[in-house]
């Protein structure tokens, strides 16, 4: 990290989607720099590199926050659709982070390489920071200075915060509609958010699509995924959300391939295991050339470091699975999905929760996770029929995670993937009706996929399905997000709906709220 002296930065600040930052000079005080995150050190001996139009155009995003961290994130991209339109140059990045609106008082400041290699994304593990408060931050290249964004570190890890709230999100097809979720998210009051995979789409454009995807077929090069991650951040309600607050994600299977398993695609008839191997490859690249992560995240080939943890004090920890990289081919019988040794997370990471659940000193432990792990029938009656991509293929781990939950302190699951909401209580055994509850899962629904539902064409199908399955506590199929917040008594998620996704405008609502008591397994209370 090169480590600039104080200097006289522009004058025009661009405007905050969602907060507006007076457009004045500043100096950069003379704070002490700690960060990590320079790919290479910049050096003046080369001659400049060309000079760029606006180069901010996908906005500026945090993430991953810790009690004295968190990643800042943009990317060099004059033109996004074409690669980013940026020169086979490394350009200099210099960043800052106050602890006002104003950047009157910048804390950390400094310069970040934008090489070709990393699509000249840039990523900032700003360090030194102070427990639970909130900072601005912005970047700065050239003549062009990017919008403001504004982030908050974990609490300290011994603290006992009174409150803490969160988004989760998920699937924002970019086809389906327009992200009216993400603009009634930016204005929330939340600590983080987290997004649970299906950050973008592989499908091909739809030429009737609400909005169409870029280029002519699904994604297969680095160029591919760059374009596709890059159609998606151009949107201002997108960008509006990842600059009001830090993110922590994690990817489900269409920022790679549809249903992918380990190194097996969708379709292996169509795609050989090279051919795949190469896609995995540029996709995951691509997916942390635009992802606020850490560098202990970036991709080594086809394996990235997703599964992670955060403490938020000794009110919450959080464990991010990945269900993708490690697991077992899906199946197509309910016979083969109940065979020993199946996993859906590999032995690794499986050892790696348990260890981090059973010792954890937090009041809550709410996994971030991809797909149901609740059981899921999709017939009413007597007859059965599953969906074996998420934890009903995979029964045997199932049962063998739930029944060490006996051992967590209110261990709650938050997933994504459905395009539904399913609130459901966990049992040790979901064929046996007297099993024990022991947490509950809360899958949110999506941001866009699926576009504007029909909910009583919804609940004409599964309304029955839920009389014979007891565990589930509500159900809806309309698009928007939850908010959960968690004290010392009871942890409270709130569906918040938005009305349409086929127009750019929409109100939201809270449409339903879910209590889960401490030392209570399961959900307490619902009210719709």
């Amino acid at each position: 990290m090169v480590i600039r002296r104080p200097t006289r930065w522009s004058r025009r600040l661009p405007t905050l989607l969602i907060m507006s930052l007076p457009r004045r000079s500043f100096l950069t005080l003379a704070a002490g720099t700690a960060a990590v995150g320079s790919a290479l050190p910049i050096t003046a001996a080369a001659a400049p590199p060309p000079r760029l139009d606006d180069p901010f155009t996908l906005g500026v995003a945090s993430g991953d926050p810790l009690p004295d961290a968190v990643v800042i994130w943009t990317r060099l991209a004059p033109k996004p659709l074409e690669a980013g339109g940026m020169p086979a140059r490394t350009y200099r990045v210099e960043w800052q982070v106050a602890t006002d609106e104003n950047f009157r008082r910048v804390v950390r400041s400094g310069i970040a390489p934008a090489t070709p290699d990393q699509g000249h994304s840039v990523h900032v593990d700003v360090r030194g920071l102070e427990p639970g408060h909130t900072y601005w931050y912005r970047f700065r290249q050239g003549d062009h200075l990017s919008p403001a964004g504004r982030t908050r570190t974990a609490p300290a890890a011994k603290s006992d915060p009174a409150r803490l709230r969160w988004a989760v999100t998920s699937c924002q097809n970019w086809e389906a509609g327009y992200y009216n979720a993400h603009r009634h998210l930016a204005a929330e009051d939340l600590d983080f958010v987290a997004f649970l995979g299906d950050y973008i789409y592989e499908g091909r454009p739809n030429p009737n699509a609400l909005r169409t995807h870029e280029g002519t077929d699904e994604p297969y090069s680095l160029t591919d995924y760059r374009n596709r991650h890059a159609q998606y951040r151009t949107d201002l309600d997108l960008q509006a959300a990842h600059a009001a607050h830090p993110f922590i994600c994690t990817p489900d299977d269409h920022e790679i391939d549809n249903n992918w398993a380990d190194d097996i695609p969708q379709d292996p008839d169509q795609q050989t295991p090279e051919a795949f191997r190469a896609r995995r490859i540029a996709a995951l690249q691509a997916y942390w050339e635009h992802m606020p992560f850490r560098r202990s995240s970036r991709p080594d080939g086809p394996d990235m470091q997703i599964y992670r943890a955060f403490r938020f004090g000794r009110l919450l920890d959080v464990p991010v699975l990945d269900t993708r990289q490690y697991r077992s081919d899906q199946v197509r019988t309910l016979a083969e999905a109940e065979a020993p040794g199946r996993t859906i997370t590999g032995e690794q990471q499986e050892t790696w929760l348990l260890d981090r659940l059973t010792s954890s000193p937090a009041r809550w432990n709410v996994l971030a996770n991809q797909v149901m792990w609740a059981q899921n029938d999709r017939t009413a009656g007597p007859a059965e029929s599953f969906d074996f991509d998420n934890f009903d293929g995979y029964r045997w781990q199932r049962r063998r995670l739930l029944n060490e939950f006996r051992q967590v302190r209110n261990p709650v699951i938050m997933t994504g993937d459905r395009h539904c909401t399913w609130a459901c209580d966990l049992k040790t055994d979901f064929d046996h009706e007297g099993a024990e509850v022991v947490g509950a899962e809360f899958t949110g629904t999506s941001i866009t996929s699926g576009g504007d539902s029909d909910p009583v064409a919804f609940h004409r199908t599964y309304d029955p399905i839920m009389a014979d399955s007891p565990h589930w506590r509500y159900i809806d199929n309309q698009r928007g997000y939850l908010i959960m917040e968690a004290d010392r008594k009871q942890l409270t998620t709130k569906l918040r709906l938005v009305d349409t996704v086929t127009r750019p405008e929409s109100q939201v609502r809270t449409a339903a709220t879910f209590v889960v008591l401490d030392g209570v397994p399961g959900i307490t209370d619902v009210s719709a």
